[in-house]
């Protein structure tokens, strides 16, 4: 069956026609869809897509270059091997994590002559004209670069959140996505899981009637910020090619156990700190189940360890959302750093668990409340204004598919094998450039108002900030010279 093409599944419920509401996110999409910006990220290149997306057909397999081979790379790319893709191409600035997947595919029977191995996914790309998707888990600054040259070249793509490190970025990688017709899948895993299908639908059928007020809260980071950078340097490891390691961002030494690896998050030139590492996850639910557009601004209210180098130890950011049709506006509060919502705010949920989660989402509306208490939205509890206490949503006997009809598309085949389908014809991605890159989009901005003080009034449809030119130099990345894309 092909699912791109059969109606009447509900397979399309979370794109852009069904939770985009707001004028001036539809104003957006215009720019996402090929009319070019004037703003302050500067016009977006012209796509000409010379190669034609390559589909193949059920039972086929698919034949996957790897960029980021090693930590979450390997969770990503493994699943679709075990399915039985071919592995055909692996790249990572360090050649340990590729001698390693090297040594795992061979004993599953693949020599090791089979697949080519590179540091640097320009070269990998211009040599393997055999690719049908590529998967990105690199440092997120180099997201962007590698998956908009791969969909350049027809093949589909799976791009670890958060998809890519700046606000330009993400409308030009919709645009290539578009232009080009291939599949894309950011790598929120939790949006493969059925829990939190239904309860993003409970909320978009009104169970909590008008929702206002949305809290949003994670312990990361749980890698260093709000540190300067390092002084001096020291050599560089004989397996890291760090040129391509730096790739788009200003050179810098390297220093021993400082970016390499996973520390890099916190650093404005690699990653986008708690915020864009976990927001993916835990703004997943509120997003799609209130159907939340184009973010209008944004103020880091409290913030400590600010610094010019990197994201800080704490936050919180307080994002407005305009009306969208009968739904009313929406503040959503964002907090990192162990931060948390009063619990004064909450009584239903300590009364319930005792506590305040350490991770989750607050969703507070006329009838009553929703928490999360999970990164991923897939539970959830429930109280409605005459209830003493929560209840989880999946036992409610008010929420029950007799009461609400299921409306979403159950998943059975995870996140990953959701990807590896939709580029065989048979499945559609749940968390494609329709869905991930308007929630993106909200999340960068609030990463810009952890950088720049003062409230930010965002312009979603000129892609740029109405009142400050520091928020808006900081909407493009800096792109060294042969690493464009």
């Amino acid at each position: 069956m092909d699912y791109r093409k059969e109606k009447g599944i509900n397979m399309m419920q979370f794109n852009r026609r069904d939770f985009i509401r707001g004028s001036a996110l539809a104003a957006a999409s215009l720019v996402a869809g090929g009319c070019e910006t004037t703003g302050a990220a500067g016009r977006y290149p012209a796509v000409t897509r010379t190669v034609a997306p390559r589909f193949r057909k059920p039972g086929e397999k698919l034949n996957i270059g790897v960029v980021g081979v090693g930590g979450k790379g390997w969770s990503d790319w493994m699943p679709m091997f075990k399915n039985g893709e071919n592995i055909v191409a692996l790249c990572d600035v360090d050649r340990n994590p590729i001698n390693k997947a090297l040594a795992e595919l061979e004993k599953a029977g693949v020599k090791p002559s089979q697949v080519k191995c590179y540091s640097d996914f320009r070269k990998m790309l211009d040599e393997c004209k055999n690719l049908d998707a590529v998967t990105v888990s690199t440092p997120d600054h180099m997201h962007a670069p590698a998956a908009i040259r791969a969909m350049k070249q027809g093949c589909h793509v799976f791009v670890q959140k958060p998809l890519v490190r700046t606000i330009w970025e993400a409308r030009y990688f919709e645009k290539v996505a578009k232009s080009c017709g291939v599949v894309t899948q950011m790598g929120n895993q939790g949006s493969a899981n059925n829990g939190l299908r239904r309860n993003a639908e409970l909320l978009q059928a009104g169970v909590l009637g008008d929702v206002t007020e949305v809290h949003v809260w994670t312990n990361r980071p749980i890698w260093p910020q709000g540190i300067g950078r390092p002084e001096g340097s020291d050599p560089i490891p004989e397996t890291l090619d760090w040129d391509s390691y730096l790739g788009t961002a200003p050179v810098r030494p390297f220093k021993a156990g400082v970016y390499h690896t996973f520390k890099w998050r916190g650093f404005f030139d690699f990653g986008t700190g708690a915020f864009g590492d976990m927001a993916c996850h835990t703004m997943n639910l509120p997003f799609r189940g209130l159907r939340l557009g184009a973010v209008e601004s944004a103020e880091c209210i409290q913030i400590e360890g600010k610094n010019n180098e990197t994201y800080p130890n704490k936050s919180i950011v307080r994002l407005t959302y305009a009306a969208r049709g009968r739904l009313p506006r929406v503040t959503l509060y964002w907090y990192d750093g162990n931060l948390k919502p009063s619990a004064e705010i909450m009584p239903k949920v300590v009364a319930t668990l005792g506590q305040v989660p350490n991770t989750g989402c607050l969703i507070m509306g006329s009838k009553g409340m929703v928490c999360s208490t999970n990164d991923y939205g897939a539970d959830g509890y429930i109280a409605f204004n005459d209830e003493a206490k929560m209840k989880s949503m999946s036992k409610h006997e008010a929420l029950t598919e007799a009461v609400i009809p299921a409306k979403f598309r159950p998943n059975t085949n995870g996140h990953y094998l959701e990807f590896v389908n939709a580029c065989k014809g048979q499945d559609v991605c749940f968390s494609d450039v329709d869905h991930s890159v308007p929630m993106l989009e909200s999340m960068l901005v609030g990463c810009v108002a952890q950088q720049v003080p003062g409230k930010l009034k965002w312009d979603s449809r000129k892609q740029e900030f109405a009142n400050n030119a520091a928020a808006n130099a900081l909407v493009k990345p800096h792109i060294r010279p042969g690493w464009e894309f």
